[in-house]
């Protein structure tokens, strides 16, 4: 052990918005002395082992951080970090066509961590319902202990001084919980916004996976500029001349045969 890791001892634990948790009373090491675990006092909740991973010593106190905080951190970083190179490999296959066979494999690396991800996710969406149902739970409980001490305090059965001292301290409380229920529902939305960022990149238009396409393939043949249908009677634009449909790129697979099929679909398999 660090010898920073050997003073903690002692010290009083605090969560990240304030809360008192208790006192760190010893640890618990592996066969390299590293630390596990540590032994924090609770008062009546008993001792408590928490994980190594999830106190920070900050000057005189040892900063308690929440497992979801750290579970929720972990996976935006990594669900991020997958969605950014995803984009990047269809960057590169849409430029290089030379890419495609070692793109394949890694598509398929990272399709395969999205779904691992998405389970993660779905667990630690669980997590956060959980916790803010039980902060307002707390925050409920809190209000109700202050009003009926304003009762106390109406009916003369505790003084002004006494009932200013409950506000103080569940003021307090209300903060701490205030600021937890703040940053859980910063993390809900930055979850949200991942998820949705995914759902589009599945569901983008045709023409974008179209047109990727035909910059991959590099090669594109002309339409005829002449309509395939007769032009009778009456039909035309105001000056007489002729509609012209818009032609519509074809690639060309390597035999010089049209091939409209593989690589688009390859492309959108790969955006999916």
């Amino acid at each position: 052990m660090s010898k920073e890791e050997i003073e903690f001892i002692g010290k009083q634990v605090k969560d990240m918005y304030g809360t008192y948790v208790g006192k760190v009373v010893g640890t618990i090491t592996d066969f390299d002395g590293s630390v596990q675990t540590v032994g924090v006092d609770c008062g009546s909740e008993g001792l408590r082992q928490i994980p190594f991973e999830q106190l920070v010593v900050q000057g005189q106190f040892v900063i308690y951080i929440p497992r979801w905080r750290l579970d929720a951190q972990r996976l935006l970083r990594e669900k991020s970090l997958t969605l950014s190179r995803i984009r990047a490999l269809i960057d590169i296959v849409s430029e290089n066509d030379d890419m495609k066979e070692d793109a394949e494999l890694i598509h398929e690396r990272y399709k395969m961590k999205l779904l691992t991800l998405e389970d993660t996710e779905r667990q630690i969406k669980e997590k956060l319902e959980k916790r803010m149902a039980e902060l307002e739970g707390q925050l409920k409980s809190i209000k109700m202990l202050r009003f009926d001490a304003k009762l106390q305090n109406k009916s003369n059965e505790i003084s002004d001084a006494k009932y200013e001292l409950v506000k103080t301290h569940t003021v307090e409380i209300i903060e701490h919980i205030e600021h937890e229920k703040a940053e859980i529902a910063n993390i809900q939305r930055r979850i949200n916004d991942l998820s949705v960022e995914h759902l589009e990149r599945k569901q983008s238009p045709k023409q974008d996976v179209h047109s990727a396409a035909v910059s991959y393939l590099g090669k594109v043949e002309s339409s005829p500029s002449q309509p395939t249908t007769p032009i009778t009677a009456g039909q035309g634009v105001a000056d007489g001349s002729p509609t012209v449909p818009t032609p519509k790129p074809v690639a060309i697979g390597a035999d010089g045969d049209e091939d409209t099929t593989q690589d688009t679909d390859w492309l959108k398999r790969i955006s999916s």
